[in-house]
């Protein structure tokens, strides 16, 4: 069925999207049918160069296709949180700078961002000095700073220990239930992930399977990517939360953690393609 063909437009949507890799007329996706509707949470997972970021940068605009069309909802808005973000910590750059670029926003603004992502008060404290999940949130504040429809995240919890991935998608989840705001994420970390996901799409070079993260975890096409040690690392995510999470508090922000800093003595729990 067509990926358009519902009484409902989706945010963004595409039909036979193909993409090539750069400089070469050899596919990094194909056929590949998407959308996104107000208010979903949608993870795409995949291996190591199954086409993950392309998919992201081809909806974005930001990559020519090969074949297929993107279409989005008129005037749009998307915040985005790329994959990597490169800062020359010989150049001093506050917070409160970096989130008025590449426009100025005003300090209410600002500090409203901030406060919403759970990190007040950074305004003058320079980006070298934050820890990582300090400047993921700081990206998610510049990133909501549009009042977006869409927000994008490229692998947004890279480089973090496992609380820090916990309690980064748990604010993506009050974000989602406070703005109403669609979240498309593109992540490894498929045992915390799918927990917050309304739907997850496996990717490959094509859509391998997609649904409910019930549904894509035991999909055959899955498991030959991922093998059954993706399905147990899903079970043993959801003991963990069950237990140590929700009855101590000890992945929520603001208890006196830093989340961005892997001293808490964990091994991340993670599926790598």
């Amino acid at each position: 069925m067509s990926a358009f063909a519902t009484a409902s437009q989706p945010l963004i949507g595409a039909e036979g999207l193909t993409v090539n890799r750069p400089g070469t007329s050899e596919p990094v996706l194909r056929d590949v049918d998407f959308r996104i509707d107000p208010g979903e949470i949608v993870t795409v997972v995949g291996p190591n160069g199954s086409g993950k970021s392309s998919l992201i940068r081809a909806l974005l605009g930001h990559m020519a296709l090969a074949g297929g069309k993107v279409a989005r909802r008129p005037s749009l808005r998307i915040g985005y949180v790329p994959q990597r973000v490169q800062i020359d910590t010989a150049i001093p750059m506050t917070v409160r700078r970096f989130l008025s670029l590449p426009r100025r926003v005003p300090d209410a603004a600002a500090a409203a961002a901030l406060q919403r992502t759970g990190v007040p008060g950074l305004e003058r404290r320079q980006l070298s000095q934050l820890s990582g999940g300090q400047f993921q949130r700081v990206l998610l504040a510049r990133a909501l700073l549009c009042e977006p429809h869409l927000l994008v995240l490229d692998e947004p919890t890279q480089g973090l220990d496992q609380p820090g991935i916990v309690a980064f998608y748990r604010l993506l989840e009050e974000v989602r239930r406070e703005t109403g705001a669609a979240v498309l994420m593109v992540s490894h970390d498929l045992l915390v992930v799918m927990r917050s996901s309304d739907r997850v799409i496996c990717l490959n070079g094509h859509v391998c399977c997609q649904g409910s993260p019930e549904d894509v975890s035991a999909a055959p096409e899955y498991r030959a990517l991922f093998g059954t040690e993706g399905q147990d690392m899903l079970a043993l995510y959801r003991h963990r939360h069950d237990h140590d999470h929700d009855q101590t508090g000890a992945c929520l922000p603001g208890h006196g953690h830093d989340h961005g800093r892997d001293h808490h003595n964990h091994t991340p729990l993670r599926v790598q393609g």
